[in-house]
């Protein structure tokens, strides 16, 4: 068998086409259908934008395993397996509740039933967790009752810590494709570099996941034309766990040839090797994170976990300044250090170099955090090159009147948002939280109620 890579691009970009050629005719579609909803107190666009990209995303799929089983190089994960037919039948059915859900708004609870008889279709078809390497005490064999439990468990958070952290534009689609990237070339490294082929299939899926949020992301970034919706979200992390499942557990430690005095030994020499296995969800720490402190915050509260509001990570992101690009980016940075530093530790865990980066570069993501706290002025030598925000105030000057145009507090329009009555407090994403524009003022719109209220 030659080195499968080529077809492997070749699926994603198969997928990635797809993807994205239909998601145009969806937004039309949706916008017919009306699946448009209202603007919610906890959104944070502009104006009404058309949901179920999901359809497309879903169509990427189908064809990515479509082409996958064509061709020469992958057709073998098909025939040796199961797992493609299980993943398609989970997907299907999640991807239906979805669209009911972008067009229907049902009940949270039936989203959770759906997306655990979602992942139960995939563990009769044989996608599941056999057992588990532990450090320090060898393998762990499941039974069936164990296995069933631990994978439903697994879709289950997976799904819902990627459909918590589709709150911006290209944020959902983008930390997946992070987290896929990586996932990709570790369950690569086993497949062809050990010759496991027990990570083929996993391999597929992180490949044909890329396809999908590269192919939807030019439709999705600030400012989004169309939203993926619970039936992209859902479906994306469904994919997402199912490629985890299929790796966790299936390893064999005896062909990775680090046998050393013992199956215990063994298992406990080769710890860096099973982080991506024992925890997968560290490729998506970044909405875990968000997920767990959703929950706790909401129960807190007093309120339902699955009640929706406003204090998600990308909330606090635009609250405390940032832009809607920078947060989504900043959101893409730590979750390409989590994801990346796994896998890097995984294949050279005792270099010292590797654990230097990830906290330099974990420095340089908690100053890109604080950003918003301070105005960087230029040097007056390059204030001809950068925005009048920037520029050093100049008393009586007009780079005062441009920079406080630009902030929303002087000028023409800003004389007139001053004039028209009392001031009132600066809300999310309005500019002129220190010269951010995450979506502007709304004005058009009626003061709603407050982010927990029922609408």
């Amino acid at each position: 068998m030659g080195q499968p890579v080529r077809d492997y691009l070749l699926t994603l970009c198969v997928t990635a086409a797809v993807t994205y050629l239909l998601t145009g005719p969806v937004r039309k579609f949706a916008i017919a259908v009306g699946a448009m909803p209202a603007i919610r107190a906890r959104d944070v666009h502009r104006e009404p934008t058309p949901r179920l990209g999901g359809i497309a995303m879903f169509g990427g799929l189908c064809a990515g395993l479509i082409v996958a089983d064509h061709l020469n190089n992958l057709n073998s994960v098909f025939e040796l397996s199961n797992e493609p037919r299980a993943l398609l039948s989970g997907a299907a059915l999640i991807w239906l509740i979805g669209v009911l859900d972008d067009k229907f708004e049902i009940d949270a609870l039936i989203k959770l039933g759906g997306q655990m008889i979602a992942a139960a279709v995939m563990v009769i078809q044989g996608l599941t967790i056999l057992w588990l390497p532990i450090p320090g005490v060898g393998t762990v064999a499941l039974t069936q009752w164990q296995g069933t439990l631990l994978t439903v468990a697994l879709v289950v958070i997976t799904i819902n810590a990627v459909n918590f952290v589709d709150g911006l534009d290209g944020l959902a689609s983008g930390m997946v494709c992070i987290a896929a990237a990586a996932f990709f070339l570790y369950t690569y490294r086993l497949w062809y570099g050990y010759g496991i082929e027990a990570a083929a299939p996993a391999t597929l899926f992180a490949a044909i996941l890329m396809g999908m949020c590269l192919g939807f992301l030019p439709h999705n970034m600030h400012p989004a034309r169309i939203f993926m919706g619970d039936s992209g979200s859902m479906l994306i992390g469904l994919v997402l766990a199912a490629g985890a499942i299929s790796v966790t557990g299936q390893v064999d430690p005896d062909l990775m040839n680090l046998f050393a005095g013992g199956e215990r030994a063994a298992t406990h020499a080769m710890l860096p090797v099973f982080i991506p296995l024992l925890l997968p969800l560290t490729i998506i720490a970044i909405p875990a994170a968000d997920l767990v402190l959703a929950i706790v915050r909401r129960t807190w509260n007093g309120k339902s976990p699955f009640a929706a509001d406003r204090g998600h990570l990308h909330h606090r992101l635009l609250e405390i300044g940032h832009s809607h690009s920078r947060s989504v980016l900043i959101m893409y940075f730590w979750s390409a250090l989590i994801a990346f530093g796994a896998v890097g530790y995984s294949v050279h865990s005792a270099s010292l170099w590797i654990v230097l980066v990830i906290v330099g570069l974990s420095a340089v993501g908690l100053v890109l955090l604080l950003m918003p706290r301070f105005t960087p002025r230029a040097p007056h030598w390059a204030e001809s090159f950068v925005p009048p925000r920037y520029r050093r105030r100049r008393h009586g000057g007009q780079d005062e009147e441009a920079e406080g145009a630009s902030d929303g507090q002087h000028g023409p329009e800003g004389s007139q948002m001053a004039s028209a009555g009392p001031e009132r407090p600066v809300s999310v994403g309005v500019s002129g939280v220190n010269g951010a524009t995450a979506i502007g003022p709304r004005s058009r719109f009626t003061d709603r109620d407050r982010a927990d209220s029922p609408r």
